[in-house]
């Protein structure tokens, strides 16, 4: 189902839209935030210098450190009288990042997550459970209120006690599903723990999943568990530049829409900042063009991607964000290689012996990096022919994907930790 109408706009009609926008942005916060117009005389450029599209490059960057160096509200560009709501980050590695909305910003917000939650299968008919953590964290009260303007029935269960939400599954018909896909995977894990085939005795058809990489592995692990037929689709967003609701994916999983009419997304060479062409692959820059009260201009992800401009045939005009391979900041350099946990994650994901749940430990010995993967055993074997084969088929894949070894650590089944939010995958214990 297409939600709205601006879905399907032709290429002009959406950089018409882009243009006008971008320029009433970029002309409102050189008035009204002057961290803004600073780092645009910095930069050399004042608003009359943006009259095209291809203009948006000249403009300075902005990054998270920007929004911890004026916290809370020195990005803003609306009073505090202005705002309905306030949202924030944890804060866990520096002063939170403050977003904040309007009205306005609320509607749109809205109806942003109404059109992704659409393009994943959503229907009023829905029954969905929303096991995002409701609070500061943006992503469930986002899905919250996209689900509900499309008519959905919403439980609103919040993540925690995975043996009640089995049973809110089960007694409310949930059909849908909203998580991040390690708790997606955790759940069918549980259902069938209280012995629950997820797949027969659970009425789950589509995971709206976000909040943390869905890979191609994990989306087949999460068939395996939930059913064959069940449309799992990933969505992308973060509080930064709204929320949920930049871009989601349709029922072809070729890339994720992005609402052009909000954002303008970039591509750019992560060390050099320069823009790349259409379809080669690097740091995801991102600008709101229709948010009042933080209208970031090409705020820097961190997230890589490319982006694909043609036809889909779900019938969307909006340019496609192929789904993330990965962060910059969480690409791992070990003895000289780059290293995404996306691609551990491919090949662990490929072994049939053992489960979806690994961690990485990085350490150092006589200046040298090395790696160890643990993972978790399907079924408990005392066999040690089965245990050394299994090891080895990991190995070889690694070397193969990564060109270099790691040891494996083949644990128990239910040994390694279970998360509920953001999995934390990497532990790395190497001196700095």
């Amino acid at each position: 189902m297409i939600w709205s109408k601006e879905e399907t706009m032709s290429r002009q009609e959406i950089e018409d839209i882009q243009r006008n926008r971008l320029r009433e942005t970029v002309a409102r916060v050189w008035e009204t935030v002057p961290y803004y117009r600073r780092k645009m005389e910095e930069a050399g450029v004042k608003p009359q210098d943006v009259r095209a599209l291809k203009d948006l490059a000249k403009l300075p960057f902005v990054t998270k450190q920007d929004m911890r160096d004026t916290y809370p509200f020195g990005l803003f560009a609306v009073p505090k009288e202005k705002l309905l709501r306030i949202h924030a980050s944890s804060g866990t590695t520096g002063k939170p990042t403050v977003v904040g909305y309007t009205r306005k910003d609320l509607e749109t917000w809205t109806e942003s997550v109404a059109r992704i939650a659409a393009m994943g299968g959503a229907e009023s008919k829905d029954v969905a459970q929303i096991c995002f953590g409701y609070g500061m964290f943006t992503g469930a009260l986002g899905l919250h209120y996209g689900l509900e303007k499309i008519g959905a029935v919403l439980v609103p269960s919040s993540t925690g006690n995975s043996e009640k939400q089995i049973l809110y599954m089960r007694d409310f018909g949930t059909s849908l599903l909203v998580a991040t896909p390690s708790y997606a995977l955790r759940l069918a894990e549980v259902a069938m723990e209280l012995g629950l085939d997820p797949r027969k005795d659970l009425q789950v058809k589509i995971g709206l999943f976000g909040s943390e990489l869905l890979t191609d592995a994990m989306r087949a692990e999460a068939h395996k568990l939930w059913g064959g037929d069940m449309l799992v689709t990933s969505n992308y967003g973060m509080s930064e530049l709204n929320g949920p609701g930049v871009s989601g994916e349709c029922q072809y999983m070729c890339g994720m829409h992005v609402n052009e009419d909000f954002f303008i997304p970039e591509i750019i060479d992560p060390k050099t900042g320069e823009v790349l062409p259409p379809g080669e692959k690097g740091e995801l820059v991102v600008t709101c063009i229709y948010k009042e009260s933080l209208p970031l201009i090409r705020y820097r992800t961190k997230d890589v991607s490319r982006l694909l401009y043609e036809p889909c045939k779900c019938g969307r005009s909006f340019v496609r964000m192929e789904n993330l391979a990965g962060r910059t900041d969480d690409m791992l350099k070990i003895r000289g290689v780059n290293v995404f946990p996306s691609q551990v994650e491919e090949v662990i994901l490929g072994v049939e012996e053992i489960g979806p749940h690994y961690e990485i430990v990085l350490t150092r010995k006589n200046h040298a990096d090395r790696m160890e993967i643990r993972v978790e055993l399907l079924k408990a074997t005392d066999s040690y022919r089965e245990l050394e084969e299994t090891e080895r088929k990991i190995r070889s894949k690694l070397r193969v994907v990564l060109g270099l070894d790691a040891k494996i650590s083949l644990e128990s089944p239910n040994t390694l930790q279970r998360f509920e939010g953001k999995a934390k995958r990497i532990k790395d214990l190497r001196e700095t």
